[in-house]
């Protein structure tokens, strides 16, 4: 299924690019970036190309402004996949296999919760899309993104647990349209869990992270696919939180009748339940 539009486009990796840092997570290289006292994080799973695209590292530091504590590690142990002189795609794909990548991906988000995240939203691009619909169980994380996927079929989709939302593009020969709306009607069909289909016009394949910065309109359709990103992630990771907040507060007013007159409920900013509705 992988083929020249994974190649397209390809970045001119910086190890230096973006505001984060690299540090080991979970056994893994990894680019981090944000507060680490957010208790709310997104990884980030890179198409073959790794993570050291600069577009991708940008849309970390975008990701983490908005209060997220964002990892995007180094799935392909300093081996991403490089067209001129490299070796051959299908020969590549073969040593850097998405199941192996869904299994590293487990510790680091160990590592994750183990900093005191209590929320993980993660998001795939081509070839990461994969790893994240194998991931998408509540025990690993709880909502997921999959941009321009690759490898990914639909009973990988009927497997899924958390709300997924899919970024497709009109212009994709390894999830096209048609595709994309199987994946939807899959969706569709279980009303449990939350979705957002969308498929992006007149764009190709890796838009999302292998656009010219110097294009405007394919910086505008990236940053709208990255704005609708976000968008899913505070949707479903800040509500949670809200939503933890105030059943903690209805629990302290059940069971202690002292705490209303040491609390002011009309005070507490995040008590008001159309904070919570604002951010979700």
């Amino acid at each position: 299924m992988s083929g020249p539009q994974c190649c397209a486009n390809p970045p001119t990796l910086n190890p230096n690019s973006g505001a984060g840092h690299v540090e080991k997570l979970g056994g893994l290289n990894t680019y981090v970036t944000g507060s680490p006292d957010s208790k709310l994080a997104v990884l980030l799973i890179s198409d073959i190309h790794g993570y050291e695209a600069p577009n991708l590292r940008k849309l970390a530091d975008k990701v983490a402004a908005a209060g997220f504590y964002v990892a995007v590690p180094d799935f392909f142990h300093g081996d991403p996949y490089v067209a001129d002189g490299g070796k051959p795609l299908q020969e590549w794909i073969k040593d850097h296999g998405v199941d192996r990548g869904f299994e590293e991906a487990k510790p680091v988000i160990q590592a994750l919760k183990s900093k005191g995240i209590t929320a993980i939203g993660a998001a795939g691009f081509c070839w990461g899309a994969k790893v994240i619909v194998q991931l998408a169980k509540r025990e690993f994380i709880q909502a997921a993104v999959l941009l321009h996927p690759s490898f990914v079929t639909v009973d990988d989709i009927k497997g899924v647990e958390v709300p997924l939302s899919i970024l497709g593009a009109e212009i994709d020969r390894l999830s096209p349209p048609a595709l994309v709306k199987e994946f939807e009607e899959a969706l569709n069909a279980k009303s449990e869990v939350d979705s957002f289909v969308k498929i992006f016009p007149k764009v190709a394949h890796g838009w999302t992270v292998r656009y010219n910065v110097e294009d405007e309109s394919a910086v505008k359709a990236a940053e709208e696919a990255h704005r609708n990103l976000l968008e899913w992630f505070a949707k479903l990771l800040l509500k949670g939180v809200c939503c933890a907040l105030l059943m903690l507060l209805l629990l302290l007013l059940f069971l202690d009748p002292i705490f209303p007159e040491i609390f002011s409920l009309e005070d507490a900013e995040f008590w008001k339940i159309d904070q919570c509705a604002t951010k979700s």
